[in-house]
């Protein structure tokens, strides 16, 4: 009942605090299904690319994170799973019989849109982190989803490690040009090509 409330005052607080701006550079905010990729340097990267959708995109749209950090306190469980309907995954592998791409196979069955950082951590170093295997496993698997690549700038340095209040500094998040795995393209010239789209929406390469 109270979801919606608090998802508004979240996504209000996260544009309010951030100045955050939409940049549709390659692609329009249609109600389709996508596979959001973006560079991670935040806990808070996944809020501010969800709060930069429209509304109804926002309801087709479900943030991957790690159990790990979301089951730790029952604050962390209502908001990722009651207020944005996230795709937990187990990034520790405790079964090693599970695919841990499952839950997302199933959301992206369900016609579900995802929010991925490829990067598999948060890096604090500019630049990106060589990109894990499942962006790649994902896009083969459900070639009608789009793969678009977003960059999310200043948002680490709009709330530095450490830090108590926010810096005002403006954020952007880039969303670009579609991407789609070629036939008999391998995993690693797809992880190559998507990683080097993301990087070209950086500030300080365009």
């Amino acid at each position: 009942m109270f979801e919606p409330v608090v998802a508004t005052l979240i996504t209000s607080m996260a544009r309010t605090v951030t100045g955050a701006r939409s940049l549709w550079m390659g692609c329009a905010p249609e109600p389709v299904q996508r596979i959001y990729f973006a560079n991670h340097s935040s806990h808070g990267d996944f809020v501010l690319l969800w709060a930069s959708l429209p509304p109804a995109l926002r309801k087709l749209t479900r943030p991957v994170a790690g159990s790990d950090y979301w089951n730790k306190s029952a604050v962390r469980r209502y908001i990722i799973s009651r207020v944005f309907n996230g795709v937990l995954i187990d990034r520790e592998r405790k079964d090693p019989v599970d695919n841990p791409l499952q839950p997302m196979l199933d959301a992206l069955a369900n016609g579900d849109s995802l929010i991925i950082f490829p990067e598999g951590t948060r890096n604090l170093e500019d630049g990106l982190l060589p990109f894990k295997s499942g962006l790649y496993h994902l896009a083969k698997s459900y070639p009608q989803a789009q793969v678009i690549p977003v960059w999310i700038a200043n948002l680490n340095r709009v709330m530095p490690k450490g830090r108590v209040l926010p810096l005002p500094l403006l954020c952007t998040t880039s969303f670009g040009i579609p991407l789609q795995l070629e036939e008999d393209e391998s995993k690693e010239h797809f992880l190559t090509r998507s990683r080097d789209a993301l990087l070209a929406l950086a500030p300080e390469h365009s």
